[in-house]
């Protein structure tokens, strides 16, 4: 076997070896896709489903609790007054704390993506 054909050899291989390499790294890459789309899916659906129906049961909750203050009360429209001043205060105070939500949400999705 002369040089040129010893080198020609070792090219071929080293390039084959590249070619493999590169179809791995795609496959690896577009499973990984797959997998961070299906979890976003998954955690999105479940998110609306659960999210839906505590809604509507804060909904059912605030009305009746509205109720029964305005009952108290003797005036219904101090009682939903009330809640939705609750409300208001619970707005703020999530609205005060949005960094900290932004750093645990940062947090928990960093975890997930980048294992």
């Amino acid at each position: 076997m002369s040089v040129f054909e010893d080198i020609n050899y070792t090219t071929e291989k080293a390039s084959n070896i590249g070619e493999r390499y590169i179809r791995a790294s795609h496959q690896h890459f577009k499973l990984k896709i797959f997998q961070q789309l299906t979890l976003s899916l998954s955690l999105m659906a479940k998110v609306l489903a659960v999210g839906s129906l505590l809604f509507a049961g804060l909904v059912f909750l605030s009305v009746s609790g509205a109720m029964i203050l305005g009952k108290t009360l003797n005036s219904y429209a101090l009682g939903f007054l009330i809640v939705g001043l609750i409300y208001i205060m619970i707005s703020i105070i999530i609205y005060k704390l949005r960094a900290k939500f932004n750093t645990i949400i940062i947090k928990k999705v960093g975890q997930i993506f980048f294992n």
